[in-house]
């Protein structure tokens, strides 16, 4: 087996570091507009009755940091 590269902190590591830099930095963080928008669509997206707001909030906002920081 090998040994994870001390390099690249994954995905989990990741996704702390641009959520801790956009808690820190607020709306100059280059992550926050676009993971505020999909949280936005995730509300839109709640009009379909299987959907709640807060489901869908929570959802669009994790889509979009979930494509932001797999680049």
């Amino acid at each position: 087996m090998t040994q994870p590269n001390d390099q690249d902190p994954g995905l989990l590591g990741r996704a702390t570091d641009e959520i801790k830099g956009m808690a820190s930095e607020g709306l100059s963080h280059p992550s926050t507009k676009p993971v505020l928008g999909g949280a936005a669509l995730g509300v839109v997206a709640a009009i379909l009755p299987v959907i709640t707001i807060p489901i869908g909030l929570i959802g669009g906002a994790a889509i979009a940091l979930w494509l932001r920081i797999k680049r």
